[in-house]
This record gives C-alpha cells, structure tokens and sequence, in this order.
C-alpha cells in the first residue's frame, strides 16, 4: 500500500511518500521500517527512481519504508538550506513516519552521499540504525576530484592494460595528465572541519552502523582517504558507482539494507 502525506517542518509543509506492506509483525502491522534519506536536491523517488525501488523491496520483505522530500525540494514548501541544515528535516520525518506507522519499534536510516553526512552531523536523528553511503566529506558542493580519488584513480590505471596502451599510442592528454601528477605529489590537505563533525556525530550514535563504499566512486575513494580503514563497520562493493546503479552493485546495496533492517529481530 502506498500513500502520500504532508508534515509540518519549521513553518513549511513537506511532503512525503509512505508505503506499507500487506503482512507485518505478529500484530498484522510493520515493526521496522526504512527511512530514505535524500541526497544533494534529488527528490524522493531517488535517482532514476531509485528509492522507489528499494522501498518497493523493503516493503516486499515486510517493512514500512518512507521517502520525503526536505525543504525546498520536490514538491516540499521552504527554503532550500543544504545538507547541513537539514537536521529538523530530519527530525520532523521521522516523527512523521513514527505517527503514521505506530506499530514500529525500530526505524532504519538510509542515505547516500550527502544525506549520509546529514545522518552523521545529526547522531541518526533519533533513528535506532544507519546505513550510510559513499558520505561527502567537500566542504564545497561543487569540489573537484581530492588527492585520495586522485591517488586511487591512478593505481586502478596502472594495471589496466588498456589504459597502459592509451597512453602509449598518445591516446591520452599529456597536459591534463601532469597537472594530475602534479597534484598528486602535494601532500593530502588535512581533513576539513565538516569530516571532523561528522566523526563526532557518529560517535555520539548508539546504534548499529554500516559505511558502505562505492570502489568506482570518486567521493567515496574521498571519504575513505579520511576515515580509518580499519573501522569494521566499512564495507566496500567493487565495481559499483555513486548510486549503485549496476546490477550487482543494486542487490549488494539491497542485501545491505535487509541486513540492516533484519539486525534487531
């Protein structure tokens, strides 16, 4: 079943997606659900629907899922404030989500790249887990590619026979090649204050966590420059890009998400 609903954030309306499967806990009635974070402006179905599906999905498996768009997005009233801002987003969604599905104990929070971040700056919001994705660490929305990308880019391109062969037959831009070495052998600047926000929100977070990472994705590769490698709960799919678009990479991605879900029954 799927519905759409409004809730009120700070003076401004937003709207949301809520859908709900047939059969839930012992009570006929979900007691877990997903909220679906959006990242950057999209709006709530997801790139190229992505979110769409994986509440379709999640859903099929039992549990509520719930999509919104923040203030200033989609189909949302309000003032467009970024990322950072959109803690009482954040707050007045999950409450949102919480009244409407009153049978829910557990709320699982989904976001990728800079809705990942928002989730961290905010200590989940309230929610009792975090799957969190390809997290931005730019303090500019429109930064380039960071040394660690760079730095990664490179080491795949040193094995790739192809990309060897390129560059032997003049294939490749030697001008926009040096400018990359060059960058590369500056030191790595220090973390921006934004990682260091987000490292203390997510230590003030009790709950399970997942970092999942994207091998193909440029601030993904950032994002692990800057964290320890060492931290369990990171976990990467090769291959995949920013929004796991790939077919493998979407059932890794799932698969991730119902562990995620399953983890408190």
């Amino acid at each position: 079943m799927r519905r759409m609903l409004s809730f009120p954030c700070e003076g401004a309306m937003l709207c949301a997606t809520l859908d709900l499967p047939d059969l839930g806990g012992p009570d006929g009635a979900p007691t877990t659900g997903l909220l679906i974070v959006s990242g950057g402006n999209e709006i709530r179905s997801g790139a190229w629907g992505s979110h769409a599906r994986i509440a379709e999905r999640a859903v099929a498996q039992g549990y509520a899922a719930f999509r919104f768009d923040r203030r200033g997005v989609g189909e949302s009233e309000g003032a467009n404030g970024g990322f950072k801002s959109s803690a009482p987003d954040l707050a007045a969604a999950i409450a949102a989500f919480r009244a409407a599905v009153p049978s829910m104990s557990r709320v699982i929070a989904l976001g990728n790249c800079d809705a990942a971040s928002a989730l961290m700056l905010s200590s989940g919001a309230g929610v009792d887990g975090l799957v969190l994705s390809n997290p931005w660490t730019f303090e500019e929305e429109n930064a380039g590619p960071s040394v660690q990308a760079l730095r990664a880019h490179y080491r795949k391109r040193l094995v790739n026979t192809d990309a060897l062969m390129r560059l032997l037959t003049g294939k490749v831009s030697l001008a926009g090649l040096f400018g990359s070495l060059l960058r590369l052998a500056r030191p790595a600047p220090p973390p921006a204050p934004l990682v260091q926000q987000m490292r203390d929100g997510l230590a003030a977070f009790a709950g399970p966590v997942r970092l999942l990472l994207a091998g193909n994705d440029s601030t993904a590769q950032a994002f692990a420059g800057v964290w320890d490698g060492k931290d369990p709960r990171l976990s990467t799919c090769d291959g995949a890009s920013h929004s796991f678009v790939e077919p493998h990479a979407r059932e890794w991605l799932m698969d991730q998400i119902i562990g995620a879900l399953k983890g408190g029954e």
